[in-house]
């Protein structure tokens, strides 16, 4: 058995969701095709695909197993190319996530001046606010913000964000501007939920790291909703700071309790082992990096 071939087979089928239309695509009998997937199936010694007579879906290990041809035959292919000197620009379909704000706003700008040098790329960036998998969603790099855990990922740190707590100059007008986190309690609070590095309401001083957090009048998933009760002056917002630049800068926000912000959280780019060998993956983190690391420096060298 051919198992480079087997694996192209077998990501024609999953790609096309069948196998009839994967032997079309392949323009190969369908019974060529179907006994490929067999043999690999037998060689690995597991079932890679559940057949249904429409459709074709993968199992747990199965899912696992094309991610891992995919990279193989990319690999391959560009070690091909290398061999035969042909020394081309990276080429192929590059998947990203961020979280959406982070995304939006920093990394969008580099990664569409990213296209406009490497022609024969494409980038599919995917904005969430949770954490995604990357091996199960099949994607090449991320943004992380936090503390990573420990994990068969690598990654390269490329800055660091604040935890602010600020609030519309208008509710501080008419409630008092807190002095201390003891004071929170005391007032309204607008509440950020559904993403793992929402920002907490824990802060530092002379003693270790204590919390003390608003009466929440309104809480939602969403940071631009959460950002906008804020700015209507509904109460006191705790967020990253880059999910609030633009009110920072224009006064729509003021920040408070600066003095008992907790330590910066880290940004990281992370990224499977297996792909960092891949040509379009190496061109994106050599331009993505050093920008990222810019953008993320303010000017007075504080963390953005």
């Amino acid at each position: 058995m051919d198992r480079l071939e087997a694996m192209s087979v077998l990501l024609a089928v999953v790609e096309e969701g069948s196998l009839s239309a994967a032997s079309r695509r392949l323009r190969a009998p369908l019974a060529t095709v179907s006994r490929k997937v067999a043999e690999l199936e037998k060689h690995v010694r597991t079932q890679l695909l559940v057949r249904t007579s429409r459709r074709v879906q993968l199992t747990d290990a199965g899912r696992a197993y094309v991610e891992a041809a995919r990279r193989i035959l990319e690999q391959v292919e560009e070690a091909e190319r290398d061999a035969a000197g042909e020394r081309s620009a990276p080429r192929g379909e590059l998947d990203v996530t961020a979280p959406s704000v982070f995304g939006r706003t920093h990394l969008l700008p580099i990664a569409v001046d990213f296209l406009k040098e490497q022609r024969e790329i494409g980038v599919r960036l995917h904005l969430y606010d949770r954490q995604v998998n990357l091996i199960e969603e099949r994607i090449d790099v991320a943004v992380r913000i936090g503390h990573l855990v420990d994990s068969d990922l690598r990654a390269t740190k490329v800055g660091e964000v604040r935890r602010v707590a600020c609030a519309s100059p208008a509710y501080l007008a008419r409630r008092g501007t807190p002095a201390a986190p003891d004071d929170l309690p005391a007032h309204d609070g607008v509440t950020f939920r559904g993403f793992k590095t929402s920002p907490e309401w824990r802060y530092r001083g002379d003693n270790p790291v204590w919390s003390a957090e608003p009466r929440t009048r309104l809480a939602v998933n969403s940071t631009e909703a959460a950002v906008a009760a804020a700015v209507a002056g509904l109460g006191v917002l705790r967020v990253i700071s880059y999910q609030i630049e633009a009110e920072l800068e224009s006064g729509a926000l003021v920040p408070i309790l600066e003095e008992f912000a907790p330590a910066p959280l880290p940004v990281s780019l992370v990224y499977p082992e297996a792909v960092v060998r891949l040509r379009k993956v190496r061109a994106f983190l050599d331009w993505t990096v050093p920008r990222l690391r810019t953008r993320l420096q303010r000017p007075d060298g504080r963390t953005a």
